[in-house]
Formats: C-alpha cells, structure tokens, sequence
C-alpha cells in the first residue's frame, strides 16, 4: 500500500478490443484528472486482454501496491465480459445474483431477463454497488477495488459516487514554464540540477514542435504551493544564467 500520506490509485482496462486498436480508450485521461480532484495520485494504468487469468494476476497486484484500483470494461452481457468471474476469484469468493439490479432490470424490461441480462447482475459477496446515473445496470465495489463499466459515458457517471467514497490526499499544484527557440539539450542540465535540488517535486520536459516554431513546456507538480512557486524562480533564473531565451511562465493552477 501506499504511505499515508500519499494516496495512490491504478486503472486497470480490460478488453481485447483496446488491445487490438479498433477501440481507441479515452477513459484513463477522464479518471486520471477525475482522481487529481481528490487529490488522488494516478500511479500505474495496465491494459489486460478478456483472459481471467491474466486478469486476476494484475488485479491482485494492483490491488497490493496501491490505495485504489479502477477497473474499465468487460462488465456487460456477452460471453467475453468476464470482469466480474475475474474479480470474485482475484478475491477468493463467489458471486450471487444481486436483488436489487435484478429488480432494476425486471422493471426496464418488463420482466423479459434472458440468461445475457442476469450476467448483469451479478456481484462479488461482499460487494457493494456503484450506482449507475447513465443507463444499465450498476457497478460495484470490493475492498479497494472498483469495477466500472468501459464505455466513456456510463464510466464517468459511476466515477461520481467513486469520488465521495475515496480517502482524499493534497491536490497537487502544477506550473508550467514554456520555453521557446530552444532544444531539450540546452535545457537538461538547468532542469536536472533543479529537480535534484527539490526531490519532493515532479519536473518533467514535454516538447513540441510545430509551424510556430519548437521548444518545451517544462512541467513542476508538488503539493505545496509556496515550494511549486519558488521552483519555477530557481528554474527561470537557471535557464537565463545558460543563456535561453523566451522564457515565458504559465499562472499557477490546480492539476490531477
């Protein structure tokens, strides 16, 4: 597990049509951000074919390593949603028919639920539900382990009663310095020498290259604002003092 005072989350995918590129995943880029609301930190995110296997051995080491685990897809009515078969055995229990989606699904549907449907409905003993506010039945929880839905929509609708249930950490706090005109190898040293000097901060270089020319937005995350905005100084000035130019330093706000 994480330590206390850094609360740490992993996103497990699951489904082979990630995996193969018909389907193009947008659900890690919401939930990282969705995280950094609570101050939770993205550690790790994994992609897992529709294997139980292969799901199980991941989900149980995520599930060790981190505060949090949040898995995407395979909770539908087809043969190959197998998240729900996979979790229940990562846990060492069995899975029941939960009452209250199968009265959900009775109501929708009139009555008419087919083998398929009941697949839907079921959860690990000693799980409890994640609602649902979009469509279809909900997902649900076990331990530090939350199972949500793959499509975009539907996922980001259970994330809001994920939220409320997670132990919050600091938000982090991230600046950005951009830099124009100048190539990642003058900047490196500066950079380094900074991110040696503050090892409780996140540095990174990120460049880009385009009509308008090409440079590097240099990104400081922390969590204590006063530390985040005296590293971005300590970074303008040792940037100027190795002779780069158009420095230019974003205001201060609040990231995931």
């Amino acid at each position: 597990m994480a330590s206390s005072d850094r609360v740490t989350a992993a996103v497990l995918i699951i489904g082979d049509e990630i995996l193969s590129g018909r389907t193009q995943d947008t659900n890690l880029n919401f939930i990282a951000k969705y995280l950094g609301t609570y101050g939770v930190d993205l550690a790790e995110a994994r992609v897992v074919p529709d294997i139980e296997d292969e799901i199980v051995t991941a989900l149980n080491h995520l599930r060790g390593r981190y505060d949090y685990v949040i898995t995407t897809g395979g909770i539908g009515p087809t043969h190959d949603d197998i998240t729900a078969d996979s979790v229940a055995k990562a846990f060492g229990v069995s899975l029941y028919e939960h009452p209250d989606i199968i009265a959900m699904m009775t109501s929708r549907w009139a009555g008419e639920l087919n083998a398929a449907r009941r697949r839907m409905a079921r959860v690990p003993e000693g799980g409890s539900l994640v609602k649902n506010a979009v469509q279809g039945p909900p997902g649900f929880q076990i331990g530090n382990v939350f199972v949500l839905a793959g499509v975009p929509q539907i996922m980001r609708g259970m994330m809001e009663d994920v939220g409320p249930r997670l132990r919050t950490g600091k938000v982090v706090i991230a600046r950005t310095v951009r830099v124009t005109g100048s190539g990642e190898g003058v900047i490196a040293a500066p950079l380094e020498a900074i991110a040696k000097a503050h090892p409780d901060l996140s540095l990174g270089s990120y460049p880009f290259y385009g009509e308008a020319g090409y440079g590097s937005n240099l990104v400081i995350r922390g969590r204590d604002a006063d530390e985040v905005a005296a590293t971005v100084e300590a970074l303008i000035a040792a940037l100027t003092a190795v002779g780069v130019e158009n420095i230019l330093p974003d205001p201060p706000e609040k990231a995931g």
